[in-house]
């Protein structure tokens, strides 16, 4: 190993550890590498020789930290949970104090703050941050979310500003055409300093919950046109690239464009008909999903899509079912290319409420773990290197720049504008749906999300009345102030009320 010593360090060496490695090598700075498996290590490096900044790789826990610069910067990239916790382990009595460690797993940030308040004790520093943007992301440019002491990110901040995606300033489109050796430059970068105390993984978490939605809510499409209309993949593929060009111009429609355009290699048929109708899924939904039912935050759409994904998992209950319940239902007979706009206006409704949701757990985190999020910049660094970066996300930015306080997204001009221009399609779609017996449980549960969060209103006034009933659980009346509460006597054949 040479003696010169390296900027960075990175332990794990899967296809993401891989990745990121050469991209922070492409920008410059020397990188050492170690993986258990010492032969991936050396196959990895000699395999790439020629980068600008250099790979250096190690044979031991021990050579890899004496390679290090001080304060000492460690990526760790393998298995979130317990293989996480068995590096940082291996790495302690190594190390010196102010030495910077950094998580870029998919960590659950409840584990982040555990790691984070453990490791400044002992006199460390640790970051917890998201990295979104898949194999191709960490390659050339991830949307990345670090957390924990703002000293650490200040010494790790000119790594994480270079290795970035970058986005045009003017527009907010991701700067395209890194190469190998040759990243791109210029432009605003995907990276900002979240804040302490598990912050980092936790916006990432809700990117991968938006991101849930987001993946359902374009199969529940696809589903529309071809259950509904009878269009075959290619004949959708024109579709979804055609919506590329508008408001639903994103990162996920253009795969699915792409994906719907594939033939199968081995049959020659449309790819999709052939792949299985199982979606696996790593955790990052269900977190999002139960996190919101512990605050106690509506998030329908993200927990529709998540739920979508185990009913899913039941393939052969399903396919039993589907011989026993066969209800018959009306062919469509309307026009097709207008209910083609109508399922684009509904996945746009739709999806300004999944984000809608996102920001509002956010916004509902920060008072429960003391953070200061920046919404506006957080929707900035969403805008390239990640799955969920779309063009959509500027007017995201744009809305917290007219409001950092903005309670919901539902609320801002531009979106209510755009409901109010797109929800008698929306509304179309999921009566159409409903009528003709096909599942799309975001469409259907954003539009309540939105009818719901409208109305000054709602049955709980009921429910609350039976929760009394059954339960002396009292109840706030209309014509006293919050915060007083009351019961019936329901046993006394009187039913006096008596003040709680």
């Amino acid at each position: 190993m040479s003696e010169a010593q390296s900027d960075i360090g990175l332990v794990g060496l899967a296809v993401m550890g891989q990745n990121l490695a050469l991209n922070i090598a492409d920008h410059g700075f020397r990188i050492s590498v170690y993986n258990r498996t010492t032969s991936k290590t050396d196959a990895f490096v000699s395999e790439n020789p020629d980068t600008p900044g250099g790979l250096v790789g190690a044979q031991s826990v021990e050579e890899f930290v004496q390679s290090l610069k001080r304060p000492r910067k460690i990526i760790i990239l393998v298995q979130a949970g317990k293989a996480t916790d068995a590096v940082i382990d291996g790495l302690l009595p190594l190390l010196d104090p102010d030495d910077i460690i950094i998580d870029g797993g998919n960590a659950l940030w409840t584990d982040t703050i555990r790691r984070e308040k453990d490791l400044n004790e002992k006199g460390f520093r640790f970051v917890g941050s998201g990295v979104s943007g898949g194999e191709e992301g960490a390659r050339f440019g991830p949307s990345l979310m670090p957390g924990g002491k703002e000293s650490a990110w200040e010494e790790l901040k000119p790594i994480w500003e270079a290795i970035a995606a970058k986005v045009d300033a003017e527009t907010g489109k991701p700067i395209e055409g890194a190469e190998p050796g040759k990243p791109v430059s210029g432009g605003v970068t995907c990276t900002t300093y979240i804040g302490e105390n598990g912050a980092g993984h936790y916006v990432k978490m809700i990117h991968n919950g938006i991101e849930y939605g987001d993946m359902q809510m374009i199969c529940e499409a696809y589903a529309l046109m071809g259950k509904l209309l009878g269009m075959s993949p290619k004949e959708m593929s024109s579709v979804f690239s055609e919506w590329n060009q508008g408001v639903l111009d994103s990162f996920l429609i253009e795969i699915t464009a792409d994906i719907l355009q594939q033939d199968d290699p081995v049959t020659g048929k449309p790819f999709v008909d052939i792949v299985l109708d199982t979606a696996g899924q790593k955790g990052t939904g269900k977190w999002t999903s139960v996190n919101a039912l512990d605050m106690g935050i509506p998030a329908p759409s993200i927990a529709e899509a998540v739920f979508a994904r185990f009913l899913s998992a039941i393939k052969e209950e399903r396919v039993e079912a589907s011989n026993v319940i066969q209800p018959v239902f009306d062919a469509f007979d309307g026009d097709k290319a207008a209910f083609i706009e109508a399922i684009h206006d509904a996945l746009y409704c739709s999806k300004i409420c999944s984000y809608a949701q996102g920001f509002q757990l956010m916004r509902a985190a920060q008072k429960e773990y003391d953070w200061n999020l920046d919404f506006g910049a957080i929707s900035m660094i969403f805008r390239g290197g990640c799955i969920i970066r779309a063009a959509f996300l500027q007017k995201i930015y744009e809305a917290y720049q007219r409001d950092a306080n903005l309670a919901n997204l539902l609320l801002d001009p531009y979106f209510k504008g755009e409901i109010d221009r797109c929800q008698a399609n929306w509304r179309k779609v999921v009566a159409a749906a409903a009528q003709s017996g096909i599942a799309i449980p975001t469409f259907m549960s954003s539009l309540a999300y939105y009818d719901s969060y409208r109305s000054d209103r709602l049955p709980a006034n009921l429910l609350q009345g039976q929760r009394d009933y059954f339960g002396a659980h009292t109840y706030e009346r209309v014509d006293q102030e919050r915060g007083k509460f009351f019961h019936i006597d329901w046993p006394d054949p009187k039913r006096p009320q008596i003040e709680a």
